[in-house]
């Protein structure tokens, strides 16, 4: 399956494509805000891993680009914060299936959790 990650930082986006594609997923990355919407139209993955603070265009906007757009609107969508969920429900009310938050700790600490919430929601049952 197809995974679009975007995320500004390199080491977590390195890492995270390791984790990823350790785990048997294809992995697209992106690493601005532009970027991610072209790139979801182009290659419609299974599912998009969004950072909310990225440069060009910010996560929220980013996500709802995509809801607004027919071609993307069906791809869930799962924010990557380092942040407090204080923005949650709005994101949740424009489109994001989930959140994750993120640390520099995270991955070196083991994928694992970030790998099990890919998976519960690639493997949800759709509208869910």
């Amino acid at each position: 399956m197809k995974v679009l990650l975007v995320e500004d930082s390199k080491f977590l986006r390195a890492a995270t494509e390791r984790a990823l594609t350790s785990a048997g997923y294809a992995v697209i990355s992106a690493s601005d805000g532009d970027l991610a919407v072209r790139l979801a139209r182009e290659h419609t993955p299974a599912l998009i891993l969004l950072d909310v603070m990225l440069p060009k265009m910010s996560g929220p906007d980013v996500l709802r680009v995509l809801k607004n757009d027919p071609s993307t609107a069906g791809i869930p969508v799962m924010m990557l914060t380092g942040l407090s969920q204080k923005n949650a429900k709005q994101l949740e009310k424009d489109g994001a299936c989930g959140f994750f938050e993120k640390s520099d700790s995270m991955l070196a600490n083991g994928p694992q959790s970030l790998l099990a919430a890919v998976d519960r929601i690639l493997k949800a049952p759709p509208n869910q």
